[in-house]
């Protein structure tokens, strides 16, 4: 069995350096090894897992490419107990993808290691697109989606994630007797006019902030002068979509509103069971893919990666997790490959964009993360 000290050692760098320097054969060679040995450690961690990786059509040992190693499809973390590689004891917290009502969420489960990698592998992205600074940060949700001990839904755990970067922290919606949202107008004002020639920080889920934010200023003829924002948002595109806002609309709408170019609103793409890795877009509308990750493309027919421009099931790899097998996961999702390197951005490395959820596919929560203590869980070993 893989040695668990050693891998750790391993990811250290990978996390360290700026994470989108590598061209990809610099990249998939960082990678290859480090997954070989991570499917390794979760054969002797799982018996389950072993049984499935030695019945692969090819063996993991000998693959020559990342695309060649097993994979799970995302569907299996949606077991109960959730699908560990640590004992009970050694697990410190659970994530749960948000579910619609019947459905049944993902879990994965952390342990300090895990969940430390993940912190700083969220940290690493958002500071290549944001920058170190920290600045005053401006959340489009209540106070009360934050509080809470040992355990956070969905909205709060994204916003805590960006909690370093932060000076100070605003909220600037609260909710009525019936539960709805409504936006502070005066508040937001006062920091408008506080920050107007500040780099500052703004962050709310989709829907929130076009349903809560954009649409409630221009109900009130209100555009803020805040023109050094930077915007990101992330999930909840399907509550927009039977009002038809699209990506580019949502972009001018957010800008408008904010008096700032529609480049500083950036959407980024996640998922409860690829821990630790975000995909923000840059300013050529692509998604790029860390030093410690890997994304390929599948052929939703023949499972083998497509060639450039063409669309498929998305394939997300990281390095991060060790306490869950997270490294290799066939999604739901499909994207269309737009580079192999040379991004006008200047970023090396894959690039890609999303298009959709996969036909008949189940929706699901995506980035939308609930975060709780654990209650129970067990080794699946």
């Amino acid at each position: 069995m893989s040695n668990l000290p050693d891998i750790e050692e391993r990811i250290r760098p990978l996390l360290a350096s700026e994470p989108y320097k590598l061209n990809v054969d610099e990249h998939q060679s960082a990678l290859l090894a480090l997954l070989k040995d991570e499917l390794a450690y979760a054969c002797g961690r799982s018996a389950s897992i072993c049984n499935y990786v030695e019945r692969w059509p090819i063996d993991y040992r000998t693959s020559s490419r990342i695309a060649d190693l097993p994979f799970l499809p995302v569907g299996v973390f949606k077991s109960d107990p959730p699908l560990a590689l640590v004992d009970r004891s050694e697990i410190t917290r659970t994530l749960a993808s948000s579910s619609t009502t019947g459905q049944v969420p993902s879990r994965v489960v952390l342990d300090a290691g895990t969940a430390k990698r993940m912190t700083k592998g969220v940290m690493t992205i958002i500071r290549d697109f944001i920058g170190p600074t920290r600045r005053p940060y401006l959340v489009v949700d209540t106070a009360a989606t934050l509080a809470g001990s040992g355990e956070l839904g969905a909205r709060g755990a994204a916003i805590q994630g960006l909690r370093s970067f932060a000076t100070e922290l605003v909220c600037c919606l609260n909710s009525n007797p019936a539960g709805d949202l409504q936006l502070e107008v005066e508040r937001l004002l006062e920091y408008a006019t506080k920050w107007k020639d500040a780099e500052v920080l703004v962050y709310g889920f989709t829907y929130v902030i076009w349903n809560h934010l954009v649409k409630a200023l221009k109900d009130h003829g209100v555009v803020l002068n805040l023109p050094n924002a930077r915007i990101l948002h992330s999930g909840g595109w399907k509550r927009l979509q039977q009002q038809a806002v699209t990506k580019e609309v949502f972009a001018s709408g957010v800008a408008d509103t904010f008096g700032c170019s529609p480049n500083r609103v950036i959407d980024f793409y996640g998922m409860v069971e690829n821990v630790g890795v975000v995909y923000p877009d840059c300013e050529q509308g692509n998604k790029h893919v860390p030093a410690f990750a890997n994304v390929i493309i599948r052929n939703e027919l023949t499972l083998e990666p497509v060639a450039l421009g063409q669309r498929g099931l998305v394939q997300v790899c990281s390095v991060l997790p060790t306490s869950f097998p997270g490294f290799l996961l066939l999604t739901e999702d499909i994207a269309e490959l737009i580079h192999h390197d040379g991004c006008p951005c200047g970023r090396r490395g894959t690039a890609f964009r999303f298009v959709s959820r996969a036909p008949k596919a189940e929706v699901r929560g995506c980035g939308n993360i609930e975060t709780f203590r654990v209650r129970s869980s067990a080794n699946i070993a």
